[in-house]
């Protein structure tokens, strides 16, 4: 998956074009077309196995499955395992150039500053009966924001993830708490919380704070909490600035670090997610706002960074709850945040439907099976998740429970100078600013990054 440190694309852009671009892919001077395909993976190097994938299975088999159709097609693959920004912005530079390859993934979070570039188009203005795709039925509603901009789809899920409340079941027991467990409000957070607090050695809550984790502050802490409150960061064309439901949002974080629910110094240490995670294998945090890449690749037995052998038996889930029953984004009582890549197409392509088709089949639930190649991780298609989830509950909660009512980061260029904010802001309170006076310098912050008092809603 794509990381999200994001500039500006017009700064980008701006830097130099590529010299010697020529025109999208086409005809390639023999009887057939040509597609290039791009992503930011490479054989051996950054998201090997994907590159691998692209090259030794779906290429071979897309142009197979043309064949059979009566049409010749030559795909090349052109590989990248460079930064997520250079990649972001050589990927630019050639949409600007009017090259580029046909298609290409990109994070969902840059979907509307290409859009707004005019680097990609909806689907819909670039390949006739796009929604005619029996694919869009298997895509829930809510993951199909992911690739969206002001409600036009421009480009396919590639994948996707959950945040969720993790945890220990053996220190809820010990501090009287039930073994099944799902808040239905800040409040119940808050109580068990406070229950942990008898149990020695142990942090109740870890709600990531602070400049130190960076986006796991926002995407993995914030989002989520103000989410609760009813208020999405962005909205109707403005930004959430010093409102109700901010303030709210940053009195949670002074709920938790004021009350000693949570260790603040754990937020200003450069490795503080790290350590969280270390802590929470170790029995040393009661409840944890995570991902479920924290389940998978965290606390995984085989394998993770810091496995607990006894994960199954020990870790519990539970959905994120709004801030009481009814009070989140669009009136539901619970609430998440996901992140994950798009494939979408180059409006200049010489062969859009061709195109096209290649998107269909490397989204496909056969395809998209192949590419997981046995592993158990959460996709963008519902048949796929309902099959090779089956061995994972959790992860099978997340598909089902988890992804029908999550939100997504606005795709925006401003974002990630909003998120900085936000992290400042979560910072302050921690170390102990009123959630007011938080919230007020917030709002004062985010007019010089989002163009004006005009563009925050208050």
């Amino acid at each position: 998956m794509l990381t999200r440190r994001g500039t500006a694309l017009a700064a980008a852009v701006s830097l130099t074009l590529l010299a010697g671009a020529c025109g999208g892919s086409g005809d390639d001077g023999g009887s057939g077309a040509t597609l290039k395909i791009a992503t930011n993976a490479i054989s051996g190097g950054k998201n090997g196995p994907q590159a691998d994938w692209l090259q030794k299975w779906a290429i071979p088999n897309f142009v197979k499955a043309e064949k059979a159709k009566g049409v010749d097609v030559k795909v090349t693959f052109q590989p990248s395992g460079v930064d997520d920004e250079q990649y972001k912005t050589k990927l630019a530079l050639d949409l600007q150039s009017g090259s580029g390859p046909d298609v290409f993934d990109i994070d969902g979070i840059w979907v509307g500053e290409f859009a707004q570039a005019g680097y990609v188009k909806p689907i819909d203005n670039v390949v006739k009966d796009s929604g005619a795709w029996d694919g869009w039925k298997q895509i829930p509603d809510s993951v199909q924001q992911l690739a969206a901009f002001q409600d036009k789809r421009y480009g396919i899920p590639n994948g996707t993830d959950g945040r969720v409340l993790f945890y220990n079941k053996d220190l809820f027991k010990k501090a009287g708490l039930p073994e099944t467990w799902q808040p239905t409000g800040w409040d119940d957070i808050i109580r068990a919380g406070e229950k942990l607090k008898s149990v020695s050695g142990v942090t109740p809550i870890q709600l990531n704070a602070g400049t130190a984790m960076g986006e796991a502050t926002t995407m993995q802490g914030f989002l989520p909490v103000l989410a609760g409150t009813g208020e999405p960061i962005w909205a109707d064309g403005k930004w959430t600035g010093a409102t109700q439901g901010m303030k709210d949002a940053l009195g949670v974080y002074r709920k938790i670090y004021s009350e000693k629910l949570g260790d603040p110094l754990l937020q200003q240490e450069a490795q503080g997610r790290d350590k969280s995670f270390e802590r929470f294998a170790q029995g040393r945090i009661g409840i944890l706002m995570e991902g479920d890449y924290f389940w998978r690749g965290v606390v995984n037995p085989d394998g993770g960074v810091a496995p607990m052998k006894n994960r199954d038996a020990v870790v519990g889930y539970a959905k994120i709850p709004a801030m009481a029953p009814g009070r989140g984004v669009n009136g539901q009582d619970f609430v998440s945040y996901s992140g994950g890549s798009v494939q979408t197409l180059n409006p200049r392509s010489k062969n859009p439907e061709l195109a096209f088709e290649l998107m269909k089949f490397l989204n496909s639930a056969e395809a998209v099976k192949s590419k997981l190649a046995g592993q158990a991780q959460i996709t963008a298609r519902t048949d796929v998740n309902n099959e090779v989830l089956t061995k994972d509950p959790m992860l099978s909660f997340v598909a089902a429970d988890v992804l029908p009512l999550t939100s997504f980061r606005p795709p925006l260029a401003q974002y990630t100078q909003v998120s900085t904010l936000l992290q400042e802001a979560t910072a302050a309170v921690v170390g102990g600013t009123s959630p007011q006076a938080a919230a007020e310098e917030y709002a004062k912050k985010l007019e010089g990054a989002v163009g004006g008092a005009d563009n925050i809603r208050s």
